[in-house]
């Protein structure tokens, strides 16, 4: 369990393709922390801990976790939020993350509003039920409030702090983003859509 709020942002320093698998290692800050199982949150997906050293952590990561994330677009360089799990009695800033992602989105604007950000990212068919506006919805990990919702995509405000603790630093339109909706959503959704009208 998470709560997306990042912890600290890393950097991919090598990516290795094994056939039905692929294996990153990420220089974290945490590092030394970690311990082999542990859980990370990379990008909003719960990864664990397949080696570990001083200052770098590696990550098996599976074919279908690759078919169903933004994983797969990874590559030497690339910068990553990361979050460890919640620990028992941690407060929780956000909101309620798996680290289960459900679909994969597009940025479709990421553009400076004086001090402030305005993110808008497509949403697929299969997420779109579980927003609401003012809701939240983790975008590659980061917990956000849905500032508006059209047919098609989100949008989310973006403070200066934000920018500055996650990779939105450094993401780009067109840019895949692995997104989670809110866990109380998904157990709305499956309960009422169990409900069958009286006759």
């Amino acid at each position: 369990m998470f709560t997306g709020l990042v912890e600290a942002v890393g950097t991919v320093s090598q990516w290795e393709d094994r056939g039905e698998q692929a294996r990153v290692s990420i220089n974290l800050p945490f590092a030394s922390e970690l311990a082999l199982g542990d859980s990370v949150a990379v990008n909003g997906c719960c990864l664990t801990v397949t080696q570990v050293s001083i200052c770098e952590a590696s990550f098996d990561i599976l074919r279908q976790t690759l078919e169903v994330t933004s994983l797969g677009e990874l590559k030497e360089g690339c910068q990553v939020n990361l979050e460890r799990a919640l620990r028992v009695g941690d407060r929780l800033g956000g909101h309620f993350v798996q680290g289960h992602v459900d679909a994969v989105g597009e940025i479709l604007d990421w553009s400076e509003h004086g001090q402030d950000h305005r993110l808008e990212v497509r949403l697929p068919a299969e997420i779109r039920d579980l927003c609401i506006p003012k809701g939240s919805l983790a975008i590659d990990g980061i917990s956000l409030t849905l500032a508006e919702l059209t047919e098609l995509s989100a949008v989310c405000w973006i403070t200066p702090h934000t920018v500055i603790a996650t990779h939105l630093e450094s993401v780009q339109v067109g840019q895949k983003v692995n997104l989670e909706g809110d866990l109380l959503a998904k157990y709305v959704k499956q309960q009422t859509a169990r409900v069958t009208p009286a006759v």
